[in-house]
């Protein structure tokens, strides 16, 4: 299997999710599916059910992250710098609209393009790598083509 690239921050998240999971969510879901067997008729409970599908969604969860974490590689961006690569934090002008956006590339397990993490297989991470400051670039995404060129870049 192949590494999964992840920044320590990223790491860390979903190791926090992880003990979350299996200290609070998974006794809690333990207690309720009790409680609910102690209703009487499992056939027509809809707590037990309702409990039992929690509790699939929970354990389903805790070995997606078990998964994730043995094969992740974290990444410490510090050590880097040059041209864009993973962990970058790169501010880049919108060409057209001289919109300003700054995005940190990560890994796919840890990225949110509202809090400014981009997913390093998106179309735009794919299309600043390996380039420096002042280069243009063109991005094919689902919105349409769009054209940035990269202001700066910092590794933090």
């Amino acid at each position: 299997m192949d590494k999964i690239p992840m920044t320590r921050a990223g790491h860390t998240a979903l190791e926090t999710e992880l003990k979350t999971l299996k200290s609070e969510e998974r006794p809690a879901i333990i207690r309720a599916i009790s409680e609910a067997r102690e209703h009487g008729d499992l056939s027509e409970n809809a707590e037990y059910h309702s409990a039992r599908e929690k509790q699939s969604f929970i354990e389903g969860r805790i070995k997606e992250l078990e998964g994730i974490l043995s094969l992740a590689e974290v990444i410490d961006p510090k050590t880097l710098s040059g041209a864009i690569k993973f962990g970058a934090t790169v501010t880049v002008v919108d060409e057209d609209t001289d919109e300003e956006k700054t995005w940190q590339i990560v890994g796919e397990h840890e990225a949110n393009i509202e809090k400014g993490l981009l997913n390093v297989k998106s179309p735009i991470a794919r299309a600043l790598i390996g380039k420096e400051e002042g280069d243009s670039v063109e991005v094919r995404t689902p919105g349409g083509d769009k054209a940035y060129e990269i202001l700066k870049i910092t590794y933090v």
